[in-house]
């Protein structure tokens, strides 16, 4: 009798085991968040490269570091429903312009969820085909208002670091070297807006950035933030994403590259898996 109980009992514990190994693995395999990014991939090439490359990036970075990645430039999919199945978005090239899609994203992020944008993401201009008609975006949640100005042609720029606590600084050095891009100048001076973090500025062995042909295209002196985030809400933006094409000879063809950079590449990832963590 006492033999047969052990043997019951010695088969329990097999049983258990083999469970709880099954919902270890099942948990270990399962991903640590979901990324959904939007997307236009229309008019400007080296938009559409940028959009291209970050095709390929991401769904790399993904298998890696074990979350999912989803892209769609469907916009009609940026509403509460679709946006409650992922923890992270991104824009990649553009921002939404229908109201119910801005009133959606706004929702999301004010009910904790996070958001990644770059470059053209946070481009209004008023007179031009994107205007600054959505306030809490640019003016709020953002903090840069209008676009002020750019460099050209696109070029690298030594990047400084302004707050080596942050996750997504992990392992960063003091100052790196960004792939070539069109570095933006805004409306509202960063600085002064005591909701927005600095992450990463132009130092100033970058000057003179850029190279014309438009001398207001060089920049000689200044401050100029390029990747920040909004103390309110989990967020980040980067300028970069903007890569240097091929116009003159009408080859369209990449002439740079955002990613593969690994310096660039590790803002990046950090600044992501930062943002997919625990709220």
């Amino acid at each position: 009798m006492f033999y047969f109980t052990s043997l019951k009992t010695f088969v329990f514990c097999l049983v258990c085991l083999y469970f709880t190994q099954a919902a270890s693995a099942q948990n270990a395999s399962a991903p640590q968040f979901k990324v959904i990014a939007f997307y236009t991939g229309k008019e400007d090439q080296a938009h559409i490269s940028f959009v291209q490359e970050a095709g390929k990036w991401f769904p790399a970075m993904a298998k890696k570091y074990n979350f999912t990645y989803d892209a769609t430039n469907n916009w009609g999919n940026l509403n509460t429903n679709y946006l409650a199945n992922y923890q992270v978005v991104i824009f990649l090239d553009t921002r939404p312009e229908d109201p119910l899609q801005r009133a959606a994203f706004e929702k999301y992020m004010k009910s904790g969820g996070a958001w990644m944008g770059f470059h053209f993401a946070a481009f209004a201009l008023n007179q031009s085909a994107v205007p600054q008609n959505w306030d809490w975006y640019h003016n709020t949640f953002l903090g840069s208002g209008q676009y002020g100005s750019n460099t050209w042609r696109p070029t690298s720029a030594v990047l400084k670091v302004e707050n080596s606590a942050h996750p997504a600084m992990k392992g960063q050095a003091a100052t790196f070297k960004a792939s070539p891009n069109e570095w933006y100048r805004w409306e509202k001076d960063l600085t002064k807006n005591p909701d927005i973090q600095i992450m990463a500025s132009i130092d100033p062995a970058s000057f003179p950035l850029g190279t014309g042909p438009k001398q207001s295209e060089i920049w000689h002196s200044g401050y100029y933030p390029v990747v920040w985030t909004n103390k309110n809400y989990k967020m980040i933006y980067f300028n970069m994403g903007h890569n240097d094409i091929d116009y003159e000879h009408h080859t369209n063809k990449d002439l740079s590259h955002t990613f593969g950079n690994p310096a660039e590449d590790k803002l990046i990832l950090n600044a992501l898996l930062w943002l997919g963590g625990s709220k």
